[in-house]
């Protein structure tokens, strides 16, 4: 990769320093993956002037404007930021179940302060963080966004709001005379309407719940309903009625249909999918966010981190009927996007899951389009990322080689921009933007 400047080399050192102060940048490449058109494109370039696109066209129209710098990636081929769908960047995937119950609110902000930073340099500028104790997720995204720690974009729902025993907002690990119920806890239309107001009241842009049980929490069946369909609605209207975006964990088919007529976003997981529920969530124009890649990890590793086994058997048992629901739901045209569950395999690690949905049914350009344009359509943020339209955030990442004909090469970017801010280039951090 070339980086030049057009005057001098303190272009170099206002592109490369916090965000606050990023200037304008000229990005080029050989190749251009572009999600929204679907094809590549050859010799592309980009203006980013302060953070957003200014400026795309071919090379040999649009020249690099006076005193910007010039970044050239050479053969390198060159995509939109990506985005996650499904992320807990507080939690550890290697953190014991018991021993975390240890852990402070204030403890796992500074987890999340590390593992935003892996997000980041593995591509993902902008990620869903659904769940969270304490406002901790809060929190973080505001120090990214203030520029204290680096890190992708985040859009965050606090503390999930759910059913008492159930698996969001609940802790169901400590025995009954600790009296402990979980602060998102809710029971009935009228607290459910309750806790999404508070977790609005402290900063939430979205609002996560769950219809179902799920594998990491003690007691839950992944087929049984959570939430009555009068709950998991009330939840919706009131968060759609500020605005916000509400999704929903459900592995169980009566779980998902529940979510989709209650009028819920985002389907999470979405495990146990039948042809009626497949019809019923493309004609209501739902999202599907399908994490097929971590049940590798959690099978192979989770013994080790002490993993329930409880939670291991649920695994094992819902793994292939996911995937086998994640063929049919792509082949249905159901609308998806890219959610990893990072949390549960460890951060940095998201790009795997690219090669997977390959695997079990995308092609290379629907991969990629789920973590790009579909996901900040189903972010309500279509025209602002997961795109590269001029008035897009400057958000980009590179790979050696085409991720259309090798879709592994996404799991190991080289280059990562964040609002026009260079923080990984030759596959290495970029130590004078942190």
């Amino acid at each position: 990769m070339r980086i030049a400047p057009a005057l001098s080399g303190l272009a170099i050192a206002a592109c490369l320093s916090a965000p606050a102060i990023a200037e304008t940048v000229y990005l080029t490449a050989d190749s251009f993956v572009d999600p929204a058109a679907g094809k590549t494109l050859k010799d592309q370039a980009f203006v980013i002037t302060d953070g957003t696109i200014t400026a795309r066209g071919a090379q040999s129209k649009l020249k690099a404007p006076e005193g910007a710098t010039v970044i050239d990636l050479g053969d390198k081929t060159l995509l939109p930021g990506f985005i996650d769908m499904h992320v807990h960047l507080t939690g550890d995937a290697d953190d014991p179940p018991y021993e975390s119950l240890s852990f402070s609110d204030e403890r796992m902000a500074i987890t999340g302060v590390k593992n935003a930073k892996l997000t980041l340099l593995a591509g993902f500028t902008t990620v869903r963080n659904v769940g969270a104790e304490s406002y901790g997720d809060v929190a973080l995204r505001d120090a990214i966004n203030e520029g204290d720690v680096p890190g992708p974009r985040m859009y965050v729902s606090g503390p999930p709001v759910g059913i008492v025993g159930g698996h969001c907002s609940d802790n169901n690990l400590l025995p009954s005379e600790y009296h402990l119920t979980g602060e998102g806890v809710a029971t009935g239309p009228w607290e459910f309407r309750a806790q999404v107001r508070e977790n609005i009241k402290y900063g939430v842009d979205m609002i996560k719940t769950c219809s179902t049980g799920g594998v990491f929490s003690k007691g839950t069946s992944l087929g049984a309903a959570q939430g009555t369909l009068e709950e998991l609605t009330a939840a919706a209207e009131e968060a759609h009625a500020r605005g916000l975006k509400i999704a929903s964990h459900a592995h169980g088919t009566i779980g998902i249909r529940n979510a989709i007529l209650a009028g819920i976003d985002t389907i999470e997981h979405a495990s146990i999918l039948d042809d009626e529920t497949i019809q019923l969530a493309k004609d209501r124009g739902v999202w599907l966010s399908m994490d097929i890649y971590n049940t590798e990890y959690t099978l192979s590793e989770g013994a080790k981190n002490g993993v329930l086994q409880e939670s291991l058997d649920k695994e094992r048992s819902i793994s292939k009927i996911q995937r086998d629901s994640f063929t049919r739901a792509v082949k249905a045209g159901v609308k998806m996007v890219f959610g990893s569950d990072a949390g549960i395999y460890p951060h940095g690690m998201n790009g795997n899951q690219f090669s997977r949905m390959v695997t079990f049914g995308m092609t290379p350009m629907q991969a990629i389009q789920a973590a790009t344009v579909n996901a900040g359509d189903a972010l309500g943020k279509a025209g602002l990322v997961g795109c590269v339209e001029v008035g897009c955030s400057g958000d980009f990442v590179a790979v050696k080689g085409n991720p259309l004909a090798d879709m592994t090469l996404l799991a190991n970017v080289d280059f990562v921009m964040k609002e026009g801010v260079t923080y990984k280039q030759d596959g290495a951090p970029l130590a004078s933007a942190f």
